[in-house]
């Protein structure tokens, strides 16, 4: 006689791992374009937690801290502080009244060795957009890095038009890119 499982035993149960993002070593490297240069700076993340099932990124969810946006680029302190402070304003990102972006995954698809595609909903100023994006990760332990270059934000689809060229013609060499570049860095453990 054999004995065979019934058909929803016969799958190998997926583990769970939630993992706690480490905000020390979690890191949003920003670039933005303008005709006449580029602007670097850094943007912390407030919070965030990464699910894996079998050491595969899942699911994830992140809290972006918009009041701690940095500027790496210019040395003198007065046009560190003006750009700053438009970055910070109601013409830009508006951090008084939304000081936290949102980002949360709808999807990850495991792509080539340890990369897979994330799929998510970014949230800006109250409004949210889906991006994708490939990305890159690597499991040691109980501790998760991942990693996703070049990441393209269309700032116009969060009210984010200022000096764009999409909404303002004669711009000339004012304009800025409507794209802004993120490289992200991510360590997470349990």
């Amino acid at each position: 006689m054999h004995w065979r499982l019934p058909h929803y035993q016969r799958f190998r149960r997926q583990k769970q791992k939630p993992l706690k993002l480490i905000r020390k070593k979690a890191i949003l490297n920003g670039l933005v374009k303008k005709v006449l240069g580029e602007h670097h700076g850094e943007i912390k993340l407030a919070s965030g937690t990464i699910i894996t099932e079998d050491n595969v990124p899942a699911k994830g969810s992140f809290v972006i801290n918009m009041a701690s946006i940095s500027n790496n680029d210019l040395t003198d302190a007065d046009s560190k502080g003006k750009l700053l402070g438009h970055l910070k304003s109601d013409d830009f990102f508006g951090v008084t009244k939304y000081p936290e972006a949102q980002f949360t995954t709808t999807k990850i698809t495991k792509a080539a060795n340890n990369s897979v595609v994330v799929t998510g909903n970014l949230t800006i100023k109250g409004i949210t957009s889906a991006i994708s994006f490939p990305a890159t990760y690597a499991v040691s332990g109980n501790t998760l890095t991942a990693k996703a270059a070049n990441v393209k934000v269309d700032r116009t689809k969060y009210n984010i038009k200022y000096n764009s060229k999409s909404f303002f013609d004669a711009i000339g060499d004012k304009a800025i890119d409507d794209e802004f570049i993120l490289d992200i860095s991510l360590v997470a453990t349990k």
